[in-house]
């Protein structure tokens, strides 16, 4: 169908109309809120290494080509560059989707609220908006060939240019290290896939016979579900006082009884499973992020200490109104105390240990009941120095990541004298192709501080391992909204127990 001139001119008018919009509200948007805007580029697989020149360049381009979709004169040239921009922005959420280890949060104007998916097919429209533009956009002087030749060559560079902040990012050079997992025998052997149909359940305990889910949202409901994994019973934990500014609760079993603390109030309650009725134990001390229970009567704490906000690991001794005790020493300082010691506070009954893994460097700390340490050890790969950078948004009062960290634990799980970790780091010869379809749990001998071995726990819906448990020859694993069980083989069941020599 042939289109006159005035339909022509009208549909250019709406796609440069388009452009305007969409460059000014995102430019905008960027400028308004920079600091907030570079913070993201930072956590870029991509861009983290030139955040500070792409949060500068990318609103300064968007307002220079309005200004050319402004002008007559420079419209062709301006649709050309939306068309390699917007093919740029396309090439990037496509390598970020299917290349990258990890995918970031969105970042400047409407986009924020789109998917990664969404993101694609929204930029996939104007990059053809863009193409429709340069053919209606009239150049005497420019045939339709040379417009041909313009757009490949733009959309060749735009692509290369994507490709080439790839192959330099930090996605390739920090997230793989020289060492070797022993992956080739079975571990881990999965037993059964449980729809929990939410995925706001977490691991609160587990013992010979159940597995206990707290819930996020709802946040005094307790799900006991059999070992099995066929059976499932609810039940509501009533707190005898409720008239505290409560922000988050957190349940923890270690049957007979069952805690739950909110280390913002302070407070912890403690009850039986027989009743789930708890009472307050403590309350007003100081404040707290992490709480595992050790005995009946005390509980393993990551404290932030007041002004500073600094992480220390302490105790509290429920029965005693006494403060809580703290050890400064057993967590080691190396940017700012609070970031750079984040990680996982555990407990094994089996060895009577305190164990801490960190979630920015390859380190654990052992420590007894009494919070005196008895060595420090480390996982296998090699990131020894938490390569975190912060940053200070003035405008929201807050502090924030400057660029992705470099995760090296996302979470563990503890049983006997073996840590289970679920590891963020590819070794050699792993591929990244098995990363995008699995996590990877590697398991420790606490006591000798050795590697014992590695096995996948596969994804399920594109959703990755969010949290694990252990108990006797199980594991459970939290995947998505699915709750999965799998038996572990005597490889690493035979190191539980400390060897005696």
């Amino acid at each position: 169908m042939k289109l006159s001139a005035t339909t022509k001119s009208i549909i250019l008018e709406i796609i440069c109309l388009l452009y305007i919009l969409l460059f000014v509200y995102a430019a905008v948007s960027k400028l308004l809120d920079f600091e907030n805007f570079k913070q993201q580029l930072g956590q870029s697989p991509l861009l983290s290494s030139f955040a500070e020149q792409i949060a500068w360049a990318v609103p300064s381009v968007e307002l220079l080509i309005v200004a050319l979709l402004i002008l007559p004169k420079f419209r062709y040239a301006a649709l050309v560059s939306s068309f390699a921009l917007m093919l740029m922005f396309t090439a990037y959420i496509y390598i970020v989707l299917n290349h990258s280890v990890f995918v970031p949060c969105s970042c400047g104007g409407i986009l924020e609220k789109m998917d990664w998916h969404e993101h694609l097919i929204f930029n996939i429209g104007f990059v053809f908006l863009a193409l429709i533009g340069i053919w209606l956009q009239p150049t005497p002087y420019i045939t339709i060939k040379k417009k041909l030749i313009v757009v490949s060559s733009s959309a060749v560079t735009s692509i290369i240019i994507v490709v080439v902040l790839f192959l330099i990012s930090e996605n390739i050079h920090s997230y793989h290290n020289k060492f070797v997992r022993r992956l080739s025998s079975a571990p881990a052997t999965k037993i059964k896939d449980y729809n929990l149909k939410l995925r706001s359940y977490y691991f609160a305990g587990a013992d010979d016979g159940q597995v206990y889910l707290g819930n996020t949202t709802s946040q005094l409901l307790m799900t006991v579900i059999d070992t099995a994994l066929n059976k499932t019973t609810t039940h509501h934990i009533t707190l005898d006082k409720i008239d505290l500014p409560f922000r988050s609760l957190t349940i923890k079993v270690k049957a007979p009884y069952f805690y739950i603390y909110d280390g913002m109030v302070p407070c912890i309650f403690r009850g039986k499973i027989s009743d789930w009725k708890a009472k307050l134990y403590k309350s007003g001390s100081e404040y707290f992020s992490f709480a595992e229970p050790i005995d009946s009567t005390s509980m393993a704490v990551r404290v932030q200490k007041r002004g500073s906000g600094e992480s220390v690991l302490g105790k509290v001794d429920l029965l005693s109104t006494t403060k809580t005790v703290l050890n400064p020493n057993l967590l080691q300082k190396q940017i700012d105390g609070l970031f750079d010691t984040d990680g996982s506070l555990l407990y094994s009954d089996g060895i009577n240990r305190i164990i801490y893994l960190y979630a920015y460097r390859n380190q654990f700390i052992v420590a007894d009941p009494k919070l005196n340490i008895d060595f420090r050890g480390n996982t296998i790969d090699t990131i020894a120095h938490s390569n975190i950078e912060l940053v200070d948004l003035e405008k929201r009062g807050e502090r924030k990541f400057a660029k992705r960290p470099l995760l090296v634990n996302k979470t563990a799980a503890v049983y006997g004298n073996v840590l289970f970790v679920n590891s963020n780091i590819p070794g050699r010869y792993e591929s990244l192709e098995m990363w995008k379809l699995a996590s990877i749990v590697d398991s420790y001998t606490i006591s000798s501080n050795s590697y014992i071995e590695s096995f996948y726990v596969y994804d399920i819906d594109k959703q990755k391992l969010r949290d694990l448990i252990v108990h006797g020859d199980k594991l459970y694993a939290l995947v998505g909204n699915h709750l999965i069980s799998y038996k572990l083989q005597p490889l690493i069941t035979a190191n539980y127990k400390i060897q005696r020599r």
